[in-house]
């Protein structure tokens, strides 16, 4: 006969932890789509269901062109951001994975260095506007192209890999570029993914970069119109919007506008997420291990 299991005092109050740590971190999401699919606004208080549900917050941004020219030039600047980030990261990470590497502790203090100190934002804007990437992608993207922190994460899962494989493809003939692409990257998937995302979210999540570069509107991001929208509140952008909420059957408030856009900034990186995940917890354990 199987004996029940009693119920401690200590299993009550960890299970009602949990649920209001779950409750504490869901809530704010939730509350910003019930907003968003509001018509009218509540003035304060806890919010579980929207007052008098609705489209029309979704709908105006959508039909106005200023989302989808910030989404576009977002995702160009993703793609690229996140595509050279992790490729120049593996290309910079996998020779320091080798102690036999000439000036290895030079390169590695150097990289080091990096990470302690930055140049400051009034140099970085000077470079960049001297090299002409004002108005471009480019300004997005290059200044931080890669991160100390990424490529020693990368460099640790590197010296994890077997260097039996190694040695056996040189036996082969195969060069060193050849080993890195065929065989290396293909193991480093775990880790490539977490840079990959750490990456990702960090270009989708960057605004203030944007700001100082940017100065055409047809080739912002979507997160300086999302700040116009939300928190200067005065721009152009929301007088146009609110011009389009004054006829009669358009019903929106300003606050489920603001609302709206965040869900819309925030949803594509909730989709990609949990296709990551599976790899992001290897590639942390693995690649924070001491070499």
């Amino acid at each position: 006969m199987v004996k029940k299991k009693k119920i401690q005092l200590f299993d009550v109050f960890l299970i009602v932890f949990m649920l209001l740590v779950v409750i504490t971190t869901i809530y704010p999401f939730w509350y910003t789509i019930v907003v968003s699919l509001s018509g009218v606004d509540k003035s304060s208080g806890i919010q579980f269901l929207p007052n008098k549900f609705t489209w029309n917050a979704y709908k105006l941004l959508l039909n106005y062109s200023a989302v989808w020219i910030g989404y576009k030039n977002t995702i160009l600047r993703c793609i690229l951001g996140t595509t050279l980030g992790v490729f120049f990261t593996a290309m910079t990470a996998y020779p320091l994975s080798k102690n036999d590497l000439p000036f290895h502790n030079f390169f590695t203090d150097f990289i080091l260095f990096t990470m302690l100190f930055s140049g400051g934002m009034i140099p970085t804007y000077l470079l960049v506007k001297d090299l002409h990437l004002l108005d471009s992608i480019w300004a997005l993207v290059l200044p931080g192209l890669m991160g100390a922190y990424n490529i020693f994460i990368m460099r640790n899962f590197f010296r994890s890999i077997p260097v039996s494989l190694e040695e056996a493809a040189r036996m082969d003939g195969a060069s060193w570029f050849y080993i890195w692409w065929k065989i290396i990257l293909p193991l480093a998937k775990p880790v490539l993914a977490t840079v990959a995302l750490w990456i990702l979210v960090g270009h989708w999540n960057a605004w203030f970069d944007a700001s100082i570069y940017i100065h055409d509107p047809n080739k912002t991001v979507v997160q300086v119109v999302l700040r116009r929208i939300a928190i200067e509140n005065s721009s152009a952008d929301m007088n146009a919007i609110r011009t389009r909420m004054s006829n009669g059957t358009n019903l929106a408030t300003a606050k489920s506008l603001e609302m709206a856009m965040v869900v819309v900034t925030i949803f594509p990186m909730l989709v990609i997420y949990p296709f990551l995940q599976k790899y992001f917890a290897k590639g942390i354990l693995v690649g924070s291990v001491k070499g």
